[in-house]
């Protein structure tokens, strides 16, 4: 089973893609920042979100790259981010995510972050790379941009 960092309430957690970490410091759709910034203040404000290591690596990836935020600030947006649920996926989960790609036809890191919303218990993952409504293992797939 996966290693989880971080405390949460026993309320129903949501699982952040990256997307909406990028989003919330991204100045280019006004609209999406704020939704983003609306999301990530509820979840962190009720401790019912959840990320993954994965979602963290991308979000500097994607920060200093795309973005072009400085190294140093996106360090500690993800230390603030941390304060979440983190999911620590483990060979057992990378096998899980393989079986999760081949059932339902998802790229590799779609299904790891499938898996990982999963073994968190999350009943939700809000995100924009997935069909919004689809529904797997149970997961509800939503799309908060629509």
């Amino acid at each position: 089973m996966a290693s989880l960092v971080g405390s949460a309430r026993n309320l129903p957690r949501t699982f952040l893609d990256t997307n909406i970490l990028v989003y919330a410091d991204d100045p280019r759709d006004p609209e999406k920042q704020s939704r983003a910034n609306i999301l990530l203040t509820k979840h962190l404000r009720e401790r019912t979100g959840v990320l993954s290591i994965q979602v963290l690596q991308e979000y500097f990836s994607t920060s200093t790259g795309k973005l072009e935020l400085a190294a140093d600030l996106a360090k500690q947006r993800i230390e603030n981010f941390a304060v979440l649920y983190v999911v620590e996926p483990r060979v057992n989960d990378l096998l899980a995510a393989i079986d999760i790609h081949r059932l339902h036809r998802l790229s590799f890191w779609d299904a790891l972050i499938v898996r990982s919303a999963k073994i968190a218990g999350c009943s939700v993952l809000l995100t924009e790379d997935l069909q919004h409504g689809q529904v797997i293992d149970g997961l509800r797939i939503v799309n908060p941009f629509l």
